[in-house]
């Protein structure tokens, strides 16, 4: 889903919840869920966009209306076995879509 896809779902009010994934590497991978239960990444015609932080993440998200963001710090194991929905649930940490500065 490109940036403007996601502007016009959540204007539509089809978008539940966002997540920052922070992958190995140090860079975020930003994961949409759907109010159907559905996820998929943000993404462009390249693929996955990568953000370098947090306050990217906001940056480029600044035109959406408030939206739970949740951030998860995934690590190598979870990366490359998968994490079961429950751990994963309980490893999100709620951040603000805007900045505090």
């Amino acid at each position: 889903m490109n940036l403007q896809e996601l502007l016009a779902r959540t204007q539509e009010g089809r978008v539940a919840t966002l997540t920052l994934v922070l992958l190995e590497g140090g860079f975020y991978l930003l994961e949409i869920g759907g109010t159907d239960g559905s996820r998929q990444w943000l993404g462009d015609a390249a693929g996955a966009v990568h953000l370098r932080s947090v306050e990217h993440a906001r940056d480029l998200l600044r035109e959406l209306p408030d939206l739970p963001l949740r951030l998860l710090h995934a690590c190598a194991d979870d990366e490359m076995c998968g994490l079961e929905q429950d751990r994963r649930e309980s490893l999100c940490v709620p951040v603000s879509l805007r900045s505090a500065w």
